[in-house]
């Protein structure tokens, strides 16, 4: 459960580790993006790097 919330950076992936329990932020101090195409695109190619499954 993590409650130190980042305010520069808003997630709603519920499933991550580093998601706050409450409300819809990171509590990391920084993420890692990053991408799955050799040429993104669009929004959908990228990912972030930083996410760990709870």
């Amino acid at each position: 459960m993590n409650s130190k919330k980042n305010e520069c950076i808003a997630c709603t992936v519920q499933q991550c580790m580093y998601h706050c329990t409450n409300e819809n932020y990171c509590s990391l101090d920084r993420i890692q993006v990053g991408t799955h195409e050799a040429n993104p695109k669009m929004e959908q190619c990228t990912d972030c790097m930083s996410f760990r499954c709870k």
